[in-house]
């Protein structure tokens, strides 16, 4: 009797947010990630020609420069600010369809420090806020619709963003309950850690990577330096055969300096890893898992293309 009548009060309890679940424009997925850089011209080389990112300005900034994956994806790089920290990571983005929607909708939900809507020259609305732990971010409600790859770009589909996170809690009380991001998968080096928690975005399969740092992780916090960030703060790019673009980047002498892999990753999936001229890391990573991942299964349909 008590556990019925329990079970009955929480599903009663879950009905508002089910119904404002309802009403949420949906985040679709990553739209692109912004990176500082101490030298312009070296950048532009990562970009444009390892990676084959098409060079365009950037109507959000004139000081920047965009390098773009497909019409609706791609790297924005920014003078780094005078004085700045070791973290070169500027903010992520996130898709959605109805970015004054979403605005309005987060507001009235409780979320604070959240910008004016914002509209680019090429049709582009965006708005901006932080999460708990500082990271800016965008939610852009694209200017296209189109999707072909950019001609000559190793890839044309930003499948992941991470960066760090020091409590798990507060961020899964943003991305999770106030966005409504999906969990995907966890896994660590260690079966006793946790290192890496994946949470799809709600209508879509890209996916946000918490980088765990501190307790309960295998990255201590005094290890955390301007190399560590680096690596930390990342996106990925999905490509479908690793040793087919691996092969390609050394054919046409397209390997970053610093680089490591191809390795099977403890998701069961390929990647390796290039690096920009500050540090920023770039995980290839194939679609699709090949083998059992470490760790935890997966909650969500990985990507195909």
């Amino acid at each position: 009797m008590v556990r019925t009548f329990c079970a009955l009060a929480l599903a009663l309890l879950a009905l508002p947010a089910a119904a404002a679940t309802d009403s949420r424009p949906p985040i679709t997925g990553i739209s692109h990630l912004a990176v500082y850089s101490t030298d312009m011209a070296a950048t532009e080389h990562f970009y444009a020609v390892i990676l084959g990112g098409r060079k365009a300005s950037d109507p959000e900034d004139a000081a920047g420069v965009r390098y773009y994956f497909s019409p609706r994806q791609f790297v924005e790089v920014l003078p780094a600010p005078a004085g700045h920290g070791p973290s070169m990571l500027a903010h992520a983005a996130y898709v959605t369809t109805d970015a004054a929607a979403l605005r309005a909708y987060l507001v009235a939900h409780g979320a604070t420090g959240v910008s004016p809507v914002k509209r680019g020259d090429g049709g582009d609305q965006w708005f901006s806020m932080k999460d708990p732990e500082g990271n800016l971010i965008q939610l852009v409600q694209p200017g296209s619709s189109d999707t072909t790859p950019s001609a000559g770009a190793i890839s044309g589909r930003i499948i992941h963003v991470g960066y760090l996170v020091h409590n798990r809690a507060d961020q899964d009380r943003f991305y999770r309950q106030l966005l409504g991001f999906r969990p995907y998968w966890y896994g660590a080096m260690r079966t006793d850690a946790v290192d890496w928690i994946s949470q799809q975005t709600p209508k879509g399969s890209d996916w946000l990577e918490y980088m765990m740092v501190g307790p309960g992780s295998t990255t201590p916090l005094d290890h955390v330096d301007a190399r560590e960030l680096g690596v930390l703060n990342h996106l990925s790019l999905g490509v479908r055969n690793m040793e087919a673009t691996i092969t390609q980047l050394i054919a046409e002498d397209r390997l970053s300096p610093r680089h490591d892999g191809p390795q099977m990753g403890k998701d069961g999936k390929w990647q390796g890893n290039l690096y920009d001229p500050d540090g920023t890391r770039v995980e290839l990573m194939e679609f699709q898992p090949v083998t059992k991942p470490c760790c935890s299964g997966f909650t969500a349909p990985s990507p195909t293309k």
